[in-house]
């Protein structure tokens, strides 16, 4: 055999019975305030670690050398936060995490002499922040009667990301009138207005049922995209209005009054 490819089967097979790195965990969600764990996996086989180091967005924020007399090391990074006592040659546990912290998380396993290998893989977190509560609606009235205009806004609690909002009456989707959307910080709030006139069918029964519903939809990488749907509904009072009858009855008085000669 000629002594370059024996020189290349060798590193070859070295390379095969050496450092491997198994899988890399990172939440593809988080919510804003919580934990999140970032796990690294991998299979030394016949070498000797070196290190292990965490990156953010290409910046190292965690660094674990066993044979170092400090064997954690932390650096500044925005939006990290590193839980030294939880964290290991195979975890990271970032604490309190903010919209900062969302990014491309990388680790890098390093192996000593004499092969020095080195293996990395990465993955994205989107941090989320769910609103406090439902939508909330505004501007209804206590009764309402055919012919009326149903006016209403829904406005969503502050998000990221965006909410999208839709309406339902009686459980039929309508569409709004207007949506105006509100960014400050990178939480975003919408507010969705509804400008409707009622038709009898909209009173079966005597009650109107109105339903806003905000959904907070994300989709990345994930075999599970992240859905988050909250509604705000209530019931108000209808009635068919005899006003309308009324009025045609009235014009058409008046115009008989108009063609009969006076007395």
């Amino acid at each position: 055999m000629d002594l370059t490819l024996f020189l290349i089967a060798v590193l070859l097979g070295q390379e095969v019975a050496g450092l491997k790195l198994l899988r890399i965990t990172v939440p593809a969600y988080s919510v804003r305030g919580k934990n999140a764990l970032l796990e690294c996996r991998y299979d030394l086989e016949k070498d000797k670690l070196y290190s292990i180091s965490w990156y953010k967005d290409h910046e190292e924020f965690y660094r674990y050398v066993p044979k170092s007399e400090l064997t954690k090391h932390t650096y500044r990074v925005e939006g990290v936060k590193v839980d030294r006592r939880r964290s290991d040659h195979q975890q990271v546990l970032l604490q309190d995490v903010s919209l900062h912290s969302s990014g491309q998380y990388k680790c890098e396993v390093s192996a000593e002499a004499p092969s020095f290998n080195s293996v990395s893989a990465e993955a994205n977190m989107e941090v989320l922040v769910l609103p406090q509560g439902g939508p909330r609606i505004t501007g209804e009235e206590k009764v309402y009667a055919t012919g009326d205009v149903l006016g209403l806004n829904c406005t969503s609690g502050k998000s990221h990301p965006r909410a999208t909002l839709k309406w339902f009456i009686n459980g039929e989707q309508v569409k709004p009138d207007t949506e105006m959307v509100f960014e400050e910080h990178g939480l975003y709030s919408v507010i969705s207005s509804l400008r409707l006139q009622l038709e009898p069918d909209h009173i079966a029964g005597d009650k109107i049922n109105v339903r806003c519903e905000a959904t907070m939809e994300l989709n990345s990488n994930s075999d599970e995209p992240f859905v988050e749907t909250r509604n705000t509904e209530f019931f108000v009072e209808g009635h068919a209005s005899n006003a309308a009858p009324s009025v045609c009855l009235t014009v058409a008085s008046a115009l008989l009054l108009r063609l009969l000669p006076p007395v």
